[in-house]
């Protein structure tokens, strides 16, 4: 069973990373439905703008975790695909 790293948009212009093993479609249903108290509950709708898949549950939490460290500069650039800004961000610590 597959495992994801993903990026929502919510509603207000932010962004919530989290991570699911399984249906990536069912969790962000999930979110929007609002079952999940919390971030996303008070910014519906909630839309996914970036997704990385992985074969452990262990490797996409550990990728959750290194995305929320990172700035809303860092995570636009992932979203986008923009590899060059990514790096010339992390070379900067933005």
């Amino acid at each position: 069973m597959n495992a994801f790293v993903y990026i929502l948009r919510c509603s207000d212009g932010s962004y919530y990373v989290g991570s699911v093993r399984g249906s990536l479609e069912r969790r962000i249903d999930e979110h929007n439905a609002g079952k999940y108290g919390g971030y996303t509950s008070a910014r519906l709708p909630v839309s996914l703008v970036y997704s990385q898949d992985f074969e452990r549950i262990t490797d996409a939490i550990a990728a959750e975790r290194k995305l929320k460290g990172w700035s809303r500069a860092k995570k636009e650039a992932l979203i986008a695909g923009d590899f060059d800004r990514l790096k010339d961000l992390a070379r900067s610590r933005r």
